[in-house]
């Protein structure tokens, strides 16, 4: 049996939970997505225990209690098809709306010729670089710690937002895809939730000391830019855990921390799974 329900998303700016309930038979069925409806976002969500889950075709990992997670990028396209198909044969379709966002426009001079014109060692320096952040990215671990609730890893001044692209000296450059925090180098940065290390380089060409915290189910946290490392590659952390050290490595004007949250490949706004930044 297939159904088709419409799950269509009103325009919010705050998180919601959503019950889409049908009736099949003698039987309920129940399906629950939380998150921001944006372009951006992190979209957790809630099945039977048993029941297969496909987006937009393609199947998406469920855990044994029937939770998943799923992410749209910065320019996603607004509507999309979650299919879920029960053990019983029964498949329902249902159609998600994205509400579109518009990004800001940043410009940053002064930034080293060095820089702006990598070498042909450095180009390949980064492409290897990106690699093994790929990599890290792409594990797919049974862990559950992207059901819970993220905490911003650093209170400071916001200095750069998702989804805003710059240009650097005069020439525009690929959208940022994270949170910029200001912060006095050294300062703590704290796993915003529970995880794995999967992977941490002290030196990565334009991202400087990179981490990455795989938080279950392809979810991830990636910290650029740091000092230091205060955890091993395989250590798991606590929410709330000192994992690194503020810095200005790699290609940064000043010390910060860029924070970026994954889905896979998928690049999303952290400031979708957090609320407001605490006062500091």
């Amino acid at each position: 049996m297939k159904f088709r329900i419409n799950t269509a998303m009103k325009p919010i700016a705050q998180r919601l939970l959503i019950t889409c309930l049908a009736s099949l038979a003698s039987m309920a069925y129940a399906m629950e997505l939380r998150g921001d409806f944006t372009q951006g976002s992190l979209i957790r969500g809630k099945v039977e225990p048993g029941t297969a889950v496909f987006l937009n075709d393609t199947a998406v990992a469920v855990t044994p209690a029937g939770d998943f997670a799923i992410g749209f990028g910065r320019d996603a396209q607004l509507s999309h098809d979650l299919v879920t198909k029960q053990s019983n044969g029964v498949e329902l379709h249902h159609t998600i709306e994205l509400t579109p966002r518009t990004y800001n426009i940043q410009r940053i001079n002064g930034i080293a010729p060095e820089i702006m014109q990598p070498s042909a060692e450095n180009i390949a320096r980064a492409q290897k670089d990106a690699v093994m952040v790929a990599e890290a990215r792409a594990v797919a671990s049974s862990r559950t710690d992207f059901l819970t609730d993220f905490i911003w890893p650093l209170t400071g001044r916001i200095t750069g937002v998702y989804g805003s692209q710059r240009v650097y000296n005069d020439q525009p450059r690929r959208p940022h895809f994270g949170i910029d925090i200001a912060a006095p180098t050294g300062s703590n940065v704290k796993a915003p939730a529970d995880g794995v290390v999967s992977l941490w380089v002290p030196d990565m060409f334009f991202s400087g000391g990179t981490m990455v915290i795989d938080h279950g189910y392809g979810v991830s946290s990636s910290f650029l830019h740091l000092s230091a490392a205060l955890v091993e590659v395989g250590d798991e952390v606590s929410q709330g855990q000192a994992v690194a050290k503020v810095g200005s490595t790699g290609r940064s004007t000043g010390p910060h921390l860029d924070w970026r949250i994954n889905w896979f490949a998928e690049r999303l706004d952290p400031a979708t799974v957090v609320g407001d930044m605490p006062n500091h």
